[in-house]
């Protein structure tokens, strides 16, 4: 297999599975055994790269959202406004610092020992059910705009614990979120949200220690692995957020199931 073609089926991977609750980087550590993609340099550089990628979808598909976050969050900050955009911004804020903090603290054993297989297989099926319990428990009446400080901090909270292989940032959140008593659509969107300054602040963190170390660039192999991930990665969230209100969590956590027993068998 060529480097190209590799690289295309790894962004592939990377942004089909980067907003589902179904664990991207669990799907890309898998792939990385299967194919014997190395741990080194050049797959962290394209991971940054993919990553970036994803960056890029999120932004696009919410850059309305963005710019209209942006202009509460300035007018809570200089003219004390309290409308219902600027608390979003500020629930958005809060629901990135315990994760930032965790990977930041903890950065050596996620990226360690919590990369085993039996991790991410039990990972997978132990926070799949938990996601299922949820949408099935889970009031689904609050809209995105009625997320408050708590719920902030505790869909946050719940984010930090996605640090571990296998267990879904999107899935952690979108759980957060319906046990709430979000709404599906708005769990969604609110876990889509936060994922813009954590994708964005580990990318950052990443590339540093890789300035640092002088990585090579590929220049064609990232451009498709940004790319790709991108387009990909944009297309899911438009389908997602269309879709998720009528078919629900049951295909996701059916899955994980599977593809957890499935990894069990192969380590086995």
């Amino acid at each position: 297999m060529s480097n190209l073609v590799e690289a295309a089926l790894l962004a592939l991977v990377q942004g089909l599975t980067e907003f589902l609750p179904i664990s991207s980087s669990a799907h890309l550590i898998l792939v990385g055994m299967i194919t014997g993609r190395g741990e080194g340099a050049d797959a962290a550089v394209f991971d940054v790269a993919v990553h970036v990628g994803s960056l890029l979808a999120v932004v696009l598909y919410f850059r309305r959202e963005l710019v209209q976050l942006s202009r509460s969050f300035f007018a809570s900050v200089f003219a004390r406004e309290r409308s219902a955009s600027a608390r979003l911004a500020w629930a958005v804020i809060l629901g990135t610092i315990p994760a930032a903090l965790c990977g930041y603290l903890l950065k050596d054993t996620i990226e360690g020992s919590l990369r085993g297989a039996r991790v991410i297989a039990w990972a997978s099926i132990g926070f799949g059910i938990l996601l299922w319990v949820s949408d099935r428990v889970g009031r689904r009446i609050r809209s995105v705009e009625r997320i408050g400080t708590f719920d902030a901090l505790f869909v946050g909270a719940c984010q930090a614990l996605a640090l571990i292989p296998g267990t879904s940032r999107s899935g952690a959140t979108i759980t957060a979120g319906l046990f709430g008593g979000l709404t599906r659509e708005a769990a969604a969107r609110f876990s889509f949200l936060l994922s813009i300054p954590l994708i964005l602040a580990a990318g950052a963190l990443k590339t540093k220690d890789l300035l640092e170390a002088r990585a090579q660039i590929d220049v064609p192999v990232l451009a498709i692995g940004v790319l790709v991930s991108a387009v990909s990665a944009y297309l899911c969230i438009e389908f997602f957020l269309r879709l998720v209100e009528r078919i629900g969590m049951t295909p996701f956590v059916v899955y994980r199931i599977l593809l957890g027993i499935a990894i069990l068998v192969f380590v086995s």
